[in-house]
């Protein structure tokens, strides 16, 4: 049986029934990633470490470790020897990180991340590191130091950004899932464009720890897979309390595979969301909404009503302050997060300077590309004495309100849902010109973003140019097995989560 487009539930069910080797799935996906280099979903890809591994998660299964009776798949265990990538922001101590910068060019971190320890711990393979936006920063994976990453369903078009890899990996078949961080829509927004699944937990439910940090009060770990039964799988192995994380939620641990199975109470086999009411904000509609998106949408939509739902209308007043608000808050962060990277202990350093001013000047100059240097500046400005009060301050206001809006909302829904995107993907190059024009492109995932909510985007169909188009759906704090179990009934009635590019097949 062919690897290519393999999801982590089927890849883990063959593992554990002792139909392949961890070693047969990651030799054919480690021949597909070296096949489809074009795309640039890979930063570094370890062909030595990988196999190695992979060795070592055949020989726990040979010895019963890892899988239960009957093949059945065992907690500790659940990912043994399944092949995944991790987004290049999360530091691993077998191989380079970068947060695709030349800041960070050939840095090896001492320890790994938590997401990365415990998907390892779970018996994960990692095939190497992908690409993404510098520092996470953009919506298109076109600020990439290195080289941007290109949409499988059609390489003249972005894939979506900043964990824009990470979704090429899995929509072009050369990995099972992978990791990816949302900050202001970059696990959601990517995976709508390139077709895949992708989910933003709760703020706090993924470690921070060991993720290079862009805006701290924002950036969440999640898993982008084929489906929401693979992210499920992934985000019970990623999540959990982290004393070393200091924003990370004091929950006790959760299976989500087990939650997005449990049956909804009272609803029948036929109609299994019987009883859940999905809230429609009007904002997510708007007149601007391209056509093909909201044809897709609504007929997703209209699924979810045939599997039980109520649709029911909602409001979310203040959706377009989130753009503004979004782009003072996360630059202010990211000033004061990147103002560790100077040259001094780690990272690029410029090699001809005067003194110790002009080695920090240099050394930034020729690290950070344009976008990066552009929200620094931004954060910069507003947090200065004079601006503070009138900008930080503010958005600071308007991002509490924001978030209260969603309350009222789900006291009068369960789930939120609308389009990821107001468009399908758009031409590599399209957006570079002109930045406020791909800012304005985050206007439906910025808002769960700043109230620190869970989001999920799922695939809804295709519009212009047969381009993937994702529904979002939006759940209340900790709701994130609400999520994936409406995501998976969707998914069980349709197929647009199976299908995949033409000319990668």
């Amino acid at each position: 049986m062919s690897a290519a487009f393999m999801g982590v539930a089927q890849a883990a069910r063959l593992l554990a029934q002792g139909q392949a080797s961890s070693v047969e799935l990651t030799t054919e996906f480690l021949s597909r990633a070296k096949a489809h280099e074009s795309l640039g979903a890979f930063l570094h890809l370890d062909a030595h470490a990988a196999l190695e591994q992979a060795r070592a998660a055949d020989a726990r299964r040979a010895a019963g470790l890892g899988s239960g009776s009957q093949g059945a798949v065992v907690p500790g265990g659940a990912l043994n020897g399944v092949p995944i990538a991790h987004k290049d922001i999360f530091v691993t101590e077998d191989a380079p990180t970068t947060a695709g910068s030349k800041m960070l060019q050939g840095y090896r971190s001492p320890f790994d991340a938590t997401v990365v320890a415990r998907l390892k711990a779970a018996g994960a393979v990692s095939l190497g590191k992908l690409n993404c936006d510098e520092f996470a920063m953009g919506s298109a994976n076109e600020n990439s130091a290195y080289f941007p990453a290109k949409n499988p369903w059609d390489e003249g078009r972005v894939p979506g950004g900043s964990s824009g890899g990470s979704a090429v990996a899995v929509a072009a078949g050369l990995v099972t899932g992978c990791t990816g961080t949302d900050t202001g829509g970059s696990i959601r927004q990517p995976a709508s464009f390139t077709g895949i699944t992708g989910i933003k937990p709760t703020y706090g439910v993924c470690s921070r720890y060991g993720m290079i940090a862009f805006a701290s009060s924002l950036d969440q770990a999640g898993p982008m897979a084929r489906s929401a039964e693979d992210c499920a799988l992934m985000l019970t192995a990623m999540a959990g309390f982290d004393e070393r994380d200091s924003t990370s939620a004091q929950r006790p641990a959760v299976d989500y595979s087990a939650q997005m199975l449990t049956p909804r109470e009272g609803a029948p086999a036929t109609q299994p969301l019987k009883g859940l009411r999905i809230g429609l904000p009007r904002e997510f509609f708007p007149a601007a909404l391209a056509a093909d998106v909201d044809a897709a949408v609504r007929a997703a939509l209209s699924e979810l009503q045939r599997l039980g739902a109520t649709l029911v209308d909602v409001t979310l007043p203040r959706t377009e302050l989130s753009i503004p608000v979004y782009y003072i808050i996360a630059p202010a962060e990211a000033s004061s997060n990147l103002s560790r990277f100077d040259g001094v202990k780690f990272g690029h350093r410029a090699t001809q300077y005067g003194d110790l001013l002009d080695m920090y000047k240099k050394t930034r100059a020729e690290g950070f590309g344009s976008e990066v240097k552009r929200r620094i500046m931004i954060g910069a400005y507003v947090l200065s004495h004079g601006y503070y009060d009138a900008y930080y301050l503010q958005a600071q206001k308007l991002r509490r309100m924001i978030a209260d809006d969603f309350q009222a909302c789900f006291r009068q829904c369960d789930v939120i849902a609308g389009p990821v995107a107001p468009t399908v993907a758009w031409k590599l190059g399209q957006g570079s010109d002109d930045p406020v024009q791909a800012y304005l492109a985050d206007i439906f995932t910025l808002p769960a973003s700043l109230a620190g909510l869970p989001g999920m985007s799922v695939p809804a169909g295709f519009g212009e140019g047969g381009m993937p188009v994702g529904l979002q759906l939006i759940g209340n704090y900790f709701a994130e097995g609400t999520l994936l179990h409406t995501a998976h009934a969707l998914q069980q009635a349709t197929n647009f989560h199976t299908k995949t590019p033409e000319g990668l097949r």
